[in-house]
């Protein structure tokens, strides 16, 4: 009686993934609310309207592996939104285990047979190189038409901190006299179901680490000054308040707060109007152009010139705010992989010094 009122078919022969997923919904606790909306919004987006349909006793492994490779490869969908699907699907389809309704989970495994399959098993954002970031840099810096994204992305580049802790910055999280920024909350824009549309939240850091104090660097000093000159000249300011918070440093002509979206398109921008610029001068010679690259990959940047400077892994763990050493030691070893071939060449070129001059 109790499965008929919860929706939940008795029949285990006729039971769907999207009853599985209905009882999974109840079940659920612990996650953000935003966590949560987003988590329902993928997979009602996605698995509900016909995957989710199918019956547990007919679902196969080969089936998941199907679904996953017709929404990179029909949908175009990007593997960081598969990834979020996945996180759900598995999770339902782990209450089916869990009930003795299949024997295992078909989904296991699926992400990552999908990621090679379409070559992506490494997705890691990669970092400038010290020439690239020299480039961007010097490009914003003497472009009239994206000075106003510099500000931004100097901070971004020069603090290693996450999209969504760099937006939600407020004024009184910087203190001028004693050059630290205080990040305590991050900026979330995520979806509130088909009908409701998307907003903007206001949450606690990822994790505890995420709570924590970022020296603060003459150079990203300079960049929030630049900032509030440039707002006060045009007239711009905060007029966004999210979850009680107000007086956001960064913010759109309009006042509002700035979505990681925006920044990533006018990255593209920078990226290709840069790029013409360098070919144009190269009159048809090798030239380093800039790669592709997101918000993120700024983050990785900073890590990676941390690591080029020597800096101690507890003192990056504290200031990136990471939970777990692994995932600093993770970025760090990916990170010095180039550096070590310098200083091979470096160690091989003095050994021959040191042998020509024995000679």
């Amino acid at each position: 009686m109790r499965d008929t009122i919860n929706g939940i078919s008795i029949d285990n022969k006729k039971i769907t993934i999207n009853d599985l997923y209905n009882r999974w919904k109840k079940l659920k606790k612990g996650l953000k609310d935003n966590t949560f909306s987003n988590y329902k919004y993928s997979y009602e987006q996605f698995v509900e309207p016909e995957f989710g349909k199918i019956k547990l006793t007919d679902l196969k492994r080969t089936d998941v592996r199907a679904f996953y490779n017709y929404l990179a490869d029909e949908l175009h969908i990007k593997v960081n939104s598969i990834d979020c699907i996945h996180t759900v699907l598995h999770q339902v389809l782990e209450l089916a285990v869990e009930d003795d309704y299949l024997r295992y989970n078909p989904s296991d495994n699926a992400l990552k047979e999908l990621k090679r399959a379409h070559n992506r098993d490494d997705d890691k954002r990669r970092a400038l190189t010290l020439e690239e970031q020299q480039i961007f840099e010097d490009f914003l810096a003497n472009s009239p038409r994206y000075a106003h994204w510099q500000p931004i992305f100097t901070v971004m580049l020069w603090t290693g901190m996450r999209v969504g802790e760099l937006t939600g910055l407020r004024w009184e999280d910087v203190d001028f006299d004693e050059n630290t920024i205080s990040v305590n909350h991050t900026l979330v824009y995520f979806s509130k179901g088909k009908q409701n549309g998307c907003t903007f939240a206001v949450n606690t850091p990822k994790t505890e680490a995420g709570k924590r104090t970022i020296p603060m660097l003459p150079k990203v000093k300079e960049a929030f000054l630049i900032e509030k000159v440039f707002q006060e000249e045009a007239g711009i300011y905060c007029k966004a308040e999210v979850d009680g918070f107000s007086n956001f440093i960064f913010v759109n002509r309009f006042g509002n707060v700035q979505y990681h979206g925006t920044l990533n398109k006018a990255l593209k921008r920078i990226i290709r109007d840069c790029n013409y610029k360098l070919l144009d001068k190269s009159s048809g010679k090798e030239v380093t152009t800039l790669p592709n690259f997101s918000n993120h990959s700024l983050r990785h940047t900073f890590t990676t010139r941390m690591c080029e400077a020597g800096v101690n892994i507890k003192a990056m763990q504290d200031i990136l705010g990471h939970a777990d050493v692994e995932t600093t030691l993770g970025i760090y070893a990916d990170a010095t992989k180039d550096l070590k071939s310098k200083e091979m060449i470096g160690f091989e070129e003095y050994f021959k010094y040191l042998t020509n001059d024995s000679m």
